[in-house]
């Protein structure tokens, strides 16, 4: 034998018998919780429920189960929607204070001339509680008294992107886990019938700025973790069908054969791309039956369709929530639905009229149907966008703005009817009990069961989290 051919021979004797990886391990010195292939590798394809979680048990008891989050792209004016500000009505049209403003992060407005706008709509009192909030919003009164709006959120990234980014991942750095990724990673989905994360778009209303799929991506966690997008109208997924000719027993055969040679190869490599490629085949086989019948609406209601105000399949935000609630039902754990349209730069008045009129009355169904169904308590819903607007003037607009904006949540016993932190009097910095995307990061972790601290991933050398190294908190106040 030569001495190459040795070396080959050496090389297969450890990688087959595993005792290079028995080494490697006891060097480490480390979990397999915390090995950088080895942590994949403990969240296994479970037939009966779908993609597993790294976790064993949550780290305390969950208040909910699942996440909706209803993401309003490209910034809402928080000064339009759920922030009242007397002082800008007085003051506009003339020149913003210099001191509010001076050395701030300011988006298109760099170098021009602030003056205040004051508020574009009225605001009243809604539900028992008198939640104030924008007449732009028809319908959502009728659930104010589940709301709780955060008045306080601020960020870091000023244009949309990076701010869905960071927002999205806790970093404005792209290729890191999404949070659906990773509450995914970390509890696995209750079904074996779709994905446990599905994603969902719509626009309408205003300059409709572009989603990238990264938004919703694994990063560098196993890539059975990341969302799976959802079209709106058509195919909601493409190539689900069979080609013509093939039947569904010759489908299974196919799978299966692929699956088997897929399994021997894992043997030797044990690798964790190709457990979630024999994931993503069965899952594949699964949706061929579990798709047509989350889309065919026509065992819903007329009533509860036009509670929605949608043309099922139609593309629209209500159509979306429609879809989100049935994927709620059968165990999704992370549902996002975008809706493309919230940037007002200009005609800022008639835009978020406009806009709000689309995801009104569908939001408030939503909010509505999961309680009625007694699936409020044990889902959390998220809506808000990526930052808020300038108490500035673009014209007739608003500039982007990270300083201080609103969400709001509702659901898994967050405290309705109530708001929780507040802005300056101008509506620009956050000042009072300020909720950094960090802390709502951390606090959506808490409300599923996970603390923020101990859900972690090692990747080239550093233990990863959500939240990542710097400070963040639950709010407990929101917690009821």
């Amino acid at each position: 034998m030569t001495p190459l051919q040795s070396q080959l021979a050496r090389r297969t004797f450890l990688r087959r018998t595993g005792i290079g990886s028995i080494a490697l391990a006891s060097m480490l010195k480390t979990d397999m919780g915390s090995l950088l292939w080895a942590a994949p590798l403990t969240s296994s394809i479970d037939a009966n429920r779908g993609t597993a979680g790294m976790m064993k048990t949550t780290h305390h008891p969950p208040r909910v189960k699942r996440i909706i989050h209803l993401c309003m792209a490209g910034g809402p004016s928080h000064l339009e929607t759920f922030d009242y500000k007397p002082m800008l009505a007085e003051l506009n049209g003339k020149p913003m204070p210099e001191s509010v403003t001076a050395g701030q992060p300011i988006a298109q407005l760099q170098g021009k001339e602030l003056n205040v706008m004051g508020p574009q709509h009225d605001f009243t009192p809604r539900g028992k509680s008198g939640l104030l909030m924008s007449s732009v919003f028809e319908h959502l009164g009728a659930v104010a008294d589940d709301m709780c709006v955060v008045k306080s959120m601020h960020t870091e990234q000023i244009n949309h992107d990076p701010a869905h980014t960071f927002f999205n991942t806790g970093t404005a750095i792209s290729g890191r886990p999404s949070m659906g990724a990773w509450v995914l990673y970390g509890l696995g989905s209750e079904t074996q019938d779709l994905p446990g994360y599905i994603v969902l778009t719509s626009e309408g209303g205003g300059q409709a700025q572009p989603i990238s799929s990264r938004q919703w991506h694994s990063g560098f966690l196993p890539s059975r973790y990341q969302g799976v997008q959802m079209h709106a109208t058509g195919s909601p997924v493409h190539y689900v069908g069979n080609p013509a000719g093939v039947g569904l027993s010759q489908q299974r055969d196919i799978v299966d054969a692929v699956s088997r040679i897929n399994s021997i190869r894992n043997q030797e490599l044990q690798d964790p791309e190709i457990t979630t490629r024999l994931a993503g085949y069965e899952m594949a086989f699964r949706m061929q039956a579990s798709v047509p019948e989350l889309t065919d609406m026509s065992d819903e209601p007329q009533h509860v369709i036009d509670k929605y105000g949608c043309n099922p399949g139609d593309g629209s935000f209500a159509s979306n929530c429609l879809l989100a609630r049935r994927l709620a039902e059968r165990g999704v754990r992370f549902i996002q639905l975008y809706h493309r349209g919230w940037d007002h730069h200009g005609g800022v008045k008639a835009g978020v009229a406009t806009t709000a009129k689309l995801v009104d009355r569908a939001t408030t169904a939503l909010v509505l149907d999961l309680k009625q169904r007694g699936m409020l308590d044990d889902t959390l819903i998220v809506w808000g966008g990526e930052f808020g607007r300038t108490p500035m003037a673009q014209g007739s607009g608003r500039d982007h703005h990270i300083k201080g904006f609103s969400l709001w949540m509702a659901g898994g016993g967050i405290p309705g009817g109530t708001t929780y932190g507040a802005t300056d009097e101008f509506g620009y910095n956050a000042v009072e009990n300020k909720v950094h995307v960090r802390d709502f990061h951390a606090t959506m972790l808490h409300m599923l069961g996970i603390d923020h601290h101990r859900l972690s991933f090692k990747f080239q050398g550093l233990d990863f989290r959500l939240t990542g190294v710097e400070e963040a908190r639950v709010v407990k106040a929101l917690l009821g």
